[in-house]
């Protein structure tokens, strides 16, 4: 492509002026500045230290804005230039070199010299394939894969001049570019410039030394920010060659090329800094392990009470003598008789109903002697109140009108008068208060009453103990199971009005099942959702313990943001980079947190088999969602404040 040397200059400042506020005075370090350059130059700056040199340097690299005056670059005034169009300024016509490198430690020489391609949106094939050319064209092809810490300064420059070509930029920017190497080094650098203005690219050289100077065709000496002599412009080369052009690839294409940049510098940061990563996600760790481990713990305590309460008896309303539990007439109260639980079964929303009288006796066989408690139940008691035969049989109506001496016992009772595995309890006689009583099932253990299942419970005709144990013919309760079908409120509002009207008076209380699962449902939602709370603040300061690590890691690679910015990438860029890094934190935190609350569960486990912990799919996915949206909020402020970071400032503070 011919250089346009007819037209308008590549570079023009006028009246260009550049202060620094210090204090409350300003500084000046350009004054009045006039300065054309046309492509294909090869100009030297030369002035000694605060001379204003670098800083105009910068201006030109559009690393830097003026604060009075004017720069265009082919034509355009840069003035009016948003960030981003700055940035693909400097990611499409320039190319620096900077005297002390500023390679990216965690990177190759490859992947240094790929970074501009990559915010170019140049495919992975082609920026790899032009990388290693340049290398090697560098006399680099054999330190492809070092890291910048295992190579020598004139080394490390190379990868630098490699990497201001990558996009083969028009412009090439060289800031002390020998100042930090050796004589040797710095000489062979020389050359590789002057080659490169051989071949038609603009070569701007910033420096101190008049020798260096002296290679260039055109010097220009700056003091105390002005220009006090210019040699004077010499001829132009008039061609310059493409180079090795880069293969661009789609808008979306780009797009995921440079997330997935981003996505490997942040797996690449997160490995460099393995106790700081892992300190910054245990605030999370431990917030997310909370979080699951509450709502498994919920969940199981929920399905713990369903469990109790279905040995119950399911949708069960329990009839009792007198106002309430605490009133001390309901002992010698006796309106409760059968004839009520048979008004009851005749009722459409009654699916069970069980007469129930209860006494207490004394049990023995063979030497065992043991207290038990006497249910004296209907036939459909086991119907109405969940309770299970495990072996043999219940009581049926036979056994009710016959008064029969048959009894159903519970496991306890079994485990307790039958220790010996090998005998059957079925068909055994038992006394009760010398009453003699015939084994003809197993029940489950029952639920009911103080102590739940570890009670010792007989059941037995309610005939048979009211004849043999009570002499009496009232009932201590009756219980009703509803019908499926029907709200046990409306149950109990019906068993209410037909009692009350067969006795005249509400003598009786009742209590529903029902109204006992949900209280006790509630309270276990409502310290679940306390505890839950308590978790969700050990999240939210988990994610401030992000943000803070993420600030100082900010504050850390201002220097590696700087580098990013003079070759091209955009604030959307970086901002992503960092975002990236914080999602990650805490998404993995969010999966050592599930992996640490399974682990909690299972140990818990191991502990008791009385309760365990139930996980919810739904609760991890929410736990992983969280975790992102932490790290999307909380990694927003730092990711921001890298975004905005001015790209000299950054150089210059790494």
């Amino acid at each position: 492509m011919g250089a346009d040397i007819s037209g308008a200059p590549l570079i023009e400042l006028k009246g260009l002026g550049r202060e620094y506020p210090a204090g409350e005075i300003t500084v000046p370090v350009l004054r009045d500045v006039d300065l054309t350059i046309r492509a294909g130059e090869f100009v030297a700056i030369i002035g000694a230290s605060g001379s204003g040199k670098s800083t105009l340097m910068n201006i030109m690299g559009c690393l830097d804005r003026p604060s009075s005056g004017s720069y265009r670059i082919k034509g355009r005034e840069t003035s009016r230039l948003e960030p981003d169009e700055l940035a693909a300024l400097r990611r499409e016509s320039f190319g620096f070199i900077f005297q002390r490198y500023h390679l990216l430690t965690e990177l190759t020489a490859l992947g240094n010299v790929e970074i501009p391609a990559i915010y170019a949106g140049a495919s992975p094939d082609a920026r790899r394939e032009r990388a290693i050319a340049l290398l090697a064209r560098l006399g680099m092809a054999e330190r492809v894969h070092h890291r910048p810490g295992q190579l020598s300064g004139g080394q490390q420059q190379r990868v630098s001049i490699a990497r201001a070509l990558m996009n083969n930029a028009e412009v090439i920017l060289a800031d002390e570019p020998t100042g930090a190497l050796d004589s040797h080094s710095g000489q062979e650098v020389l050359k590789i410039l002057e080659e490169l203005h051989a071949e038609g690219r603009t070569v701007i050289i910033v420096t101190h030394d008049p020798n260096i100077a002296a290679r260039a065709d055109r010097v220009i000496e700056i003091s105390d920010g002005r220009i006090i002599r210019d040699s004077g412009a010499a001829t132009p080369v008039a061609t310059r060659p493409e180079g090795i052009a880069t293969r661009h690839v789609r808008l979306l294409r780009a797009l995921w090329i440079r997330f997935a940049e981003a996505f490997r510098m942040a797996l690449l940061s997160m490995s460099a800094h393995k106790l700081r990563s892992f300190l910054t996600m245990l605030g999370i760790i431990i917030g997310i392990a909370s979080v699951v481990s509450v709502v498994a713990l919920g969940e199981g305590s929920r399905q713990k009470v369903l469990e109790n309460i279905s040995g119950l008896g399911t949708n069960t309303l329990e009839i009792f003598a007198g106002r309430d539990f605490g009133d001390r007439r309901s002992g010698r109260i006796k309106t409760l008789v059968v004839e009520d639980a048979h008004a009851l079964s005749r009722q459409p929303y009654v699916a069970a109903v069980t007469p129930t009288v209860t006494a207490s006796a004394t049990l023995r066989h063979g030497s065992t002697e043991l207290n038990a408690q006497l249910r004296g139940v209907g036939e459909q008691y086991f119907d109405a109140t969940g309770v299970t035969v495990t072996a043999g049989r219940g009581l049926d109506a036979a056994s009710i009108q016959g008064m029969v001496q048959d009894v159903v016992i519970d496991e306890n009772t079994r485990d307790s008068l039958f220790p010996d595995a090998s005998v059957d309890p079925l068909g055994q006689v038992i006394l009760a208060n010398n009453v003699m009583l015939r084994v003809i099932g197993v029940a489950s253990a029952s639920q009911f009453g103080p102590g739940g299942g570890q009670n010792l419970s007989l059941y037995l005709p309610y005939t048979t103990v009211q004849a043999r144990f009570l002499g009496s013919n009232s009932l201590a309760s009756i219980t009703v199971r509803v019908a499926d079908d029907v709200d046990t409120t409306l149950a109990e509002q019906g068993v209410e009005a037909l009692l009350t009207q067969r006795h005249g008076t509400k003598d009786f209380f009742i209590v529903n099942t029902d109204e006992i699962r949900q209280t006790i449902t509630s309270t276990t939602e409502t310290l679940s959702l306390l505890i839950a709370a308590i978790a969700i603040i050990s999240l939210l300061v988990g994610g401030i313990g992000v943000m803070n690590i993420m600030l100082v890691s900010v504050s850390e690679r201002v220097s590696e943001i700087g580098v990013r910015m003079a070759v091209g990438a955009r604030r959307t860029d970086i901002m992503q980079q960092f975002l990236i890094e914080a999602v990650l934190v805490c998404m993995i935190g969010g999966v050592l947190g599930i992996l640490t609350a399974l682990g909690f569960g299972a140990a818990f486990g191991r502990l008791t088999s009385n309760f365990s912990f139930v996980y919810s799919t739904q609760a991890i996915v929410a736990a992983v969602l969280s975790a992102t949206l932490i790290g999307i909020a909380f990694g927003f402020l730092p990711a921001r404040n890298a975004s905005r970071l001015d790209p000299v400032e950054a150089l210059a503070k790494g």
